[in-house]
C-alpha cells in the first residue's frame, strides 16, 4: 500500500507483458586471414561492402573473404568476423610521425603505406578580461574546455602556445555569478590578454584503389586532460590509424607557433601471413569463465549471438586457383589455315608475388599433415562443446579419397558440428585473380542455414538448398559414395540440374536423437530461451502463482512451436509436456527456494527419404505406390 498523497487521478505503471520469444540463431562468426582490419577482436557485418570496408577484398591470400561473400550470397544477413594474425605485437603497421605525435596504421598490412594523415589547427579569438604569468581570466559564459590548446601573442608580435591544464570556476568579485579561471601548465614570460583558442582537425585518408575512405576528426586537442583528446579519440572512432605507442601530453614547446599543418604518409607495412599458423585459430591460455579477451576464436568466448563458427583459413589445402591443377596450353589459331608459329614463353611477373600462407599449408593426403588438420579441427569443436549454444561447421579435407573421408568422420561426436563435402568452384565479380577460386563448402552452409532460419524457422531441415555462387564441383560424389557419406553425418554438396545442391543437413553426432541438425538446434534455442527469458523468476517469491506463470509461458512458446511444425504429434498433449508443480520438487527444494519444471518434446526430424514401391502388372502396367 502507498500513501498517495492529495487527492487526483494517476496512472499507474503498466505491469510487464512477459513473454518467452525465443532466441536468433542465424548470426554466423568467421575466423580467419584477411588483409587488413583489427585483430583479437570480432567486428559484427552486415553486409559485403561493410566487410570490404573494414578488412579488405581479395586481395590477400586467405579464404575468409569468399567465404563471408559465400555466405551473404546464401542470404545470411549478419556475421561476425575475426582476423587471425600469428601474434599481437604490433609489428607489420606502418608508421609515421605528426611533429611530435608518433602514428601507426590501425592494423598490420601493407594496406597501411597508402594511409595519409593531416593535422590542421584553426584559432579563433577568446575574450580574456584579465591576465597574469600563470593565469587568465576568461569572460562570463566561454567554454574553454580543460587540457585546451591557446595560443598567447606578447609584445613584438612574440606568440607562444600554452595549455589550459586546469579550469577553475570562481564567484565573480564584481557581481553575481562566476568567472571561468585558466590556469597555464607553463608561465608566461610576461602577461597578455590576446588570446586565441586552438582546435586541431585530424584528416584520414587511405588510397584504396577500390574503395578509398576518409576519416575527419575534429575538435581534437593533444592535451590528455581534454575531452577530444587525440589519442582517445583515435581509439574510440579512427579505424584507420592509432598511436604509435604510449602517447602523453604533448609538450606545446615542440609545436611552431605559427601551426602550419602537420602531415605525414605512412611506411614500412608489412603483410606476416606466412608467418600464420593453425595453432593461432586459438587461444590455449583461455579457460571456461575466462574474464581476459582470448585470442583466435576464443575472442567470441563472451559473444552469445553468434551460432554459427566457420574457420575458412584454418589450413591451406591448395591454391586458390581452382585451375591451378588445369594446364591447357593457349591457342594460337586463325580464322583459316596459316603456318604454324612458335609460341613465346609468357612474360615473368612485374612484381613477386605476396606472401602466402605457407604456416598453413597442410595436404590432407600426407598422413602427418591429416593429424594435424585433424587436431585443429578438433579445437574448434572442443569450443563449441564448451559452449554448448553454437554449431561449428567444418570442411572435409580437400582431396581425400572416399575411404579416408569415412576414417576422418570417426574423429568427431559432437551435436554441436556438422561436415560439409566438397569444396566449391566460385567467380567472383570483383576479384581482380579473374578467374574460379575453390572456397570451403561450409560457407555455402552457414549462409544457407541462416536463411532457411529466417524464412521457415530453426526447425526446418537446412538441406536442399542450392548453393548461390558456387559454378563447379571439383570432384563430384558419385550417388554410391553419397550413400557411404550421408548415414555417416557428411553433408554433401552435388550438381543438379538447377545448380548445386546441398542435400543433407546432419550433424556430427553419434547419438541419433541428435543426428538432424534441425533437431540439435531445435533443443539448442529452446534451451537458450528459457535460460535467457526466464531470468526475472530469480526475484519472484517461490510459489504456486510463479509456477503457474511459468508454465503458462513455457506452453505458450512450445504452442507456437508445435504450430511451426517443429514437433512431432497429432496435438500438443502429443508433442510436448511442462510439469512444475508440488510433483516435480522436493521439501528440500523448496526449503533452498529452488523450483524444478520439467519440459518434454519431440522434435520433428526432417523427411529424408520417400520410399515407393514399384510393381509391374501382368498387362505390363507400371505402378508406383508406397510400401
Amino acid at each position: 500500500m502507498s500513501l498517495l498523497g492529495a487527492p487526483g487521478v494517476r496512472v499507474a505503471p503498466p505491469e510487464p507483458v512477459r513473454a518467452i520469444t525465443g532466441v536468433r540463431r542465424d548470426v554466423a562468426a568467421f575466423c580467419g586471414v584477411a588483409p587488413r582490419g583489427p585483430a583479437g577482436v570480432a567486428v559484427p557485418v552486415t553486409g559485403w561492402d561493410e566487410y570490404r570496408y573494414r578488412f579488405g577484398g581479395y586481395e590477400g591470400p586467405g579464404r575468409l573473404p569468399y567465404a563471408v561473400a559465400a555466405f551473404f550470397a546464401q542470404g545470411g544477413e549478419r556475421a561476425w568476423v575475426a582476423r587471425i594474425v600469428h601474434d599481437h605485437d604490433g609489428g607489420g603497421r606502418a608508421t609515421g610521425a605528426l611533429g611530435p605525435l608518433a602514428l601507426a596504421s590501425a592494423d598490420e598490412g601493407t594496406w597501411g603505406d597508402r594511409v595519409r594523415a593531416t593535422l590542421s589547427f584553426a584559432a579563433q579569438p577568446l575574450p580574456v578580461l584579465t591576465a597574469t604569468t600563470g593565469e587568465l581570466v576568461a569572460a562570463p559564459g566561454v567554454d574553454v574546455p580543460p587540457g585546451s590548446l591557446l595560443r598567447v601573442r606578447l609584445a613584438g608580435d612574440v606568440r607562444l602556445l600554452r595549455f589550459a591544464g586546469r579550469i577553475e570556476d570562481r564567484p565573480d568579485p564584481a557581481g553575481p555569478g562566476t568567472r571561468r579561471h585558466l590556469l597555464l601548465d607553463v608561465p608566461l614570460p610576461a602577461a597578455s590578454t590576446d588570446v586565441e583558442l586552438v582546435t586541431g582537425t585530424l584528416t584520414v585518408t587511405d588510397a584504396d584503389p577500390l574503395l578509398p575512405r576518409t576519416e575527419i576528426l575534429d575538435g581534437v586537442s593533444l592535451h590528455a586532460a581534454h575531452p577530444r583528446w587525440l589519442a582517445a579519440v583515435l581509439a574510440g572512432e579512427s579505424t584507420l590509424v592509432a598511436p604509435a605507442a604510449d602517447w602523453e601530453t604533448t609538450d606545446p614547446a615542440a609545436l611552431d607557433p605559427a601551426l602550419p599543418d602537420l602531415t605525414t604518409v605512412l611506411a614500412g607495412g608489412r603483410d606476416r601471413w606466412d608467418r600464420i599458423v593453425p595453432e593461432d585459430f586459438w587461444d590455449p591460455r583461455w579457460v571456461p569463465g575466462d574474464e581476459r579477451p582470448g585470442t583466435g576464436i576464443h575472442c567470441l568466448a563472451e559473444n552469445d549471438e553468434v551460432a554459427l563458427l566457420v574457420a575458412p583459413d584454418l589450413y591451406d589445402p591448395a591454391p586458390l586457383d581452382a585451375t591451378a591443377d588445369v594446364t591447357t596450353p593457349p591457342s594460337v589459331a586463325g580464322p583459316g589455315f596459316a603456318v604454324c608459329v612458335a609460341v613465346a614463353p609468357p612474360p615473368p611477373p612485374a612484381e613477386p608475388a605476396p606472401p602466402g600462407l605457407t604456416g598453413l599449408a597442410l595436404d590432407p593426403r600426407v598422413p602427418a599433415d591429416l593429424n594435424r588438420i585433424v587436431a585443429a579441427q578438433r579445437e574448434l569443436v572442443r569450443f563449441a562443446d564448451t559452449r554448448r549454444d553454437l554449431t561449428v561447421l567444418l570442411d572435409v579435407p580437400f582431396g581425400l579419397p572416399q575411404r579416408r573421408i569415412l576414417a576422418w568422420r570417426t574423429a568427431f561426436d559432437s551435436p554441436y558440428a556438422a561436415a560439409y563435402h566438397p569444396w566449391l568452384d566460385v567467380a567472383a565479380g570483383d576479384d581482380a585473380r579473374d578467374m574460379l577460386v575453390r572456397v570451403n563448402p561450409s560457407a555455402f552452409a552457414a549462409g544457407i542455414i541462416a536463411a532457411r532460419e529466417r524464412r521457415r524457422g530453426v526447425a526446418a531441415g537446412p538441406g536442399n538448398e542450392i548453393a548461390a555462387g558456387a559454378v563447379r564441383v571439383p570432384s563430384p560424389v558419385t550417388a554410391a559414395d553419397h550413400d557411404q557419406l550421408h548415414p555417416a553425418g557428411v553433408n554433401v554438396f552435388r550438381p543438379d540440374r538447377d545448380g548445386i545442391r546441398l542435400t543433407a543437413a546432419r550433424t556430427l553426432a553419434r547419438d541419433p536423437s541428435l543426428r538432424q541438425l534441425s533437431v540439435a538446434r531445435l533443443m539448442t534455442v529452446l534451451r537458450l530461451s528459457l535460460e535467457r527469458e526466464l531470468d526475472w523468476a530469480v526475484f519472484e517469491p517461490n510459489g504456486e502463482d510463479l509456477w503457474a506463470e511459468v508454465r503458462r509461458l513455457v506452453a505458450d512458446l512450445l504452442t507456437r512451436m508445435y504450430a511451426a511444425g517443429a514437433f512431432a504429434g497429432a496435438t500438443t498433449r502429443e508433442a510436448f509436456f511442462v510439469r512444475c508443480d508440488r510433483t516435480t520438487m522436493t521439501q528440500n527444494d523448496l526449503d533452498g527456494g529452488r523450483f524444478v519444471c520439467l519440459v518434454g518434446v519431440a522434435p520433428a526430424e526432417p523427411l529424408e527419404y520417400l520410399v515407393l514401391r514399384l510393381t509391374r502388372d501382368r498387362d505390363d502396367t507400371v505402378r508406383a505406390g508406397p510400401v
